[in-house]
């Protein structure tokens, strides 16, 4: 373990403070180094490593989510045509992850990227005739722009015993089955990932990095920065620090944490966790059947981050299958949380909110409880719906990460539940937390990007600009415009990163 990761004391200001040990905060991190490498800038993880909560591998499904297989990205509009504007977002979102990926390979600060990208097709898989005749469609209309072109279509059973022969064993000849497949998809081991940041942070810049300590309270000063109390979990010691700057992500806990802040547009924000479970297989003989990640469509009421996947992992060398996700309920905000997240997260700012978005959810508090109450037998029953021939002593049950999704004010609902990634900062530009879940760790670059261009207006457009364009090059610009820069920005990163397809 480096020098600087052990037995310190924090310094009692910095130019930057941030708040988490997750790939947002090492993203963050490691962009503003690259920025001003002169700026004072500490990390302050609770637990003993980074990435050890949502981000850890087994904690999330490793998807690079570039839109390829997602299905609940693409909803048919009024007309009946397919919408696939998120798509084009959050494909090009990713395209940027990759790209500052690619810089830092090349600049030699994350090593060799095979050990946190693998390329694995990404498909979706539909079954029934309503159902093949949406995806044929959504397939048509996406494969209109160029950044998913190549995307192949079919409902030829011998087709599809070629891309997926796990999941085409003991299917009926007369079975609809439709299934999309790009090649250039990927798994990413964002713990992994995370962990070469933090290891280049601490060993390589002038960054501090503090674990094992835990942000407690947060008040505005009238200077204009903010007091932290931070606590050393070791020696069970409090420390006051002070930033210019401070970044909120700590998954779970970025809600207590920024309620903590009073700031304004804190206001009426609200927390509903969620956890999810997997099954999971590393019988070699049943990997080897199975090179993909499959989604298919989420059942009714369930929420996005529980569309049904078999997929391929790849982790620490090793090849599993993860089919889920299984919705979980639990009151903690972060896996090592506590119970009484949820209830104290409750208060007068926020609980119409939180009523509101119950009541208008009615169901969703159904779906969930029906599925913690599922046996493993009944989870199994899912799977062979997949793999008709899943058998129990393959597949083990896996926790994974706990996410807290995202409650806001609502003029007519009181309130609503949220589902994507969002990023809340103050007036002056001087806090900004992220609050939300999928697509999360995928777009974290984007979203870091986003919180550069909202607190740092005048640097971005300024003295950063050239920098910023050398570590992602389609940064402020809309790729699904330019075609012939797509290409080159994927030939690019496929190089720099090891892709094979």
């Amino acid at each position: 373990m480096p020098e600087k990761l052990i037995s310190r004391t924090p310094k009692p200001t910095y130019d930057a403070v941030l708040i988490g040990g997750g790939i947002m905060s090492a993203t963050l991190a490691t962009l503003l180094h690259e920025l001003d490498p002169t700026m004072r800038i500490g990390i302050f993880e609770r637990l003993g490593r980074f990435a050890k909560e949502s981000t850890a591998a087994w904690n999330n499904a490793g998807t690079g989510h570039s839109a390829f297989c997602e299905l609940n990205y693409t909803p048919f509009k009024s007309d009946g045509s397919v919408d696939i504007t998120k798509a084009e977002n959050i494909a090009e979102q990713f395209e940027q992850s990759k790209q500052f990926w690619a810089y830092l390979v090349q600049k030699g600060s994350i090593g060799n990227p095979k050990n946190f990208i693998t390329t694995c097709p990404h498909m979706s898989m539909v079954f029934g005739e309503k159902d093949a005749e949406f995806l044929q469609k959504r397939h048509e209309r996406m494969t209109q722009s160029h950044l998913f072109q190549g995307m192949e279509y079919t409902t030829d059973h011998d087709k599809l015993r070629e891309w997926v022969p796990l999941i085409m064993a003991k299917r009926k000849p007369n079975e609809v089955i439709a299934a999309t497949k790009m090649d250039m998809g990927t798994d990413v081991n964002f713990g992994t990932l995370t962990r070469k940041m933090g290891r280049f942070l601490a060993e390589d810049s002038n960054v501090e990095v503090f674990l094992y300590h835990e942000a407690k309270d947060i008040d505005a000063r009238e200077d204009g920065k903010w007091n932290i109390r931070m606590r050393d979990r070791l020696n069970n010691h409090d420390q006051e620090i002070i930033t210019n700057f401070l970044f909120i992500g700590a998954g779970g806990y970025s809600l207590p944490l920024l309620d903590s802040s009073d700031i304004a547009e804190a206001e009426g924000y609200g927390g509903f966790p969620v956890s999810g479970q997997w099954l999971v297989s590393h019988n070699q003989e049943l990997v080897e059947k199975h090179y993909a990640k499959v989604y298919t469509q989420a059942t009714v009421d369930a929420p996005p981050m529980s569309v049904p996947h078999l997929d391929l992992r790849v982790i620490d060398g090793e090849k599993a299958l993860l089919f889920g996700p299984f919705a979980g309920f639990s009151t903690k905000f972060l896996k090592e949380g506590s119970y009484l997240d949820l209830p104290e997260s409750v208060n007068f700012k926020n609980i119409r909110s939180l009523f509101g978005a119950w009541w208008h959810n009615i169901p969703l508090t159904k779906y969930l409880v029906q599925q913690v109450a599922m046996t493993k037998a009944q989870r199994m029953a899912h799977l062979r719906e997949f793999v008709r021939d899943a058998r129990e002593e393959d597949w083990e049950l896996k926790i994974a990460g706990q996410r807290v999704q995202i409650i806001k004010k609502d003029d007519e609902k009181g309130g609503k539940l949220e589902f994507g990634t969002e990023v809340v900062v103050n007036s002056s530009g001087t806090l900004a937390s992220l609050l939300g879940a999928s697509p999360g760790a995928s777009t974290a670059v984007s979203a870091m990007l986003t919180v550069l261009a909202k607190c740092f207006p005048e640097k971005v457009e300024g003295e950063w600009k050239e920098k910023l364009k050398e570590m992602v090059p389609t940064y402020a610009v809309k790729m699904s415009d330019h075609p012939e820069l797509t290409r080159e920005m994927r030939a690019y990163t496929k190089e720099k990163l090891e892709l094979d397809y």
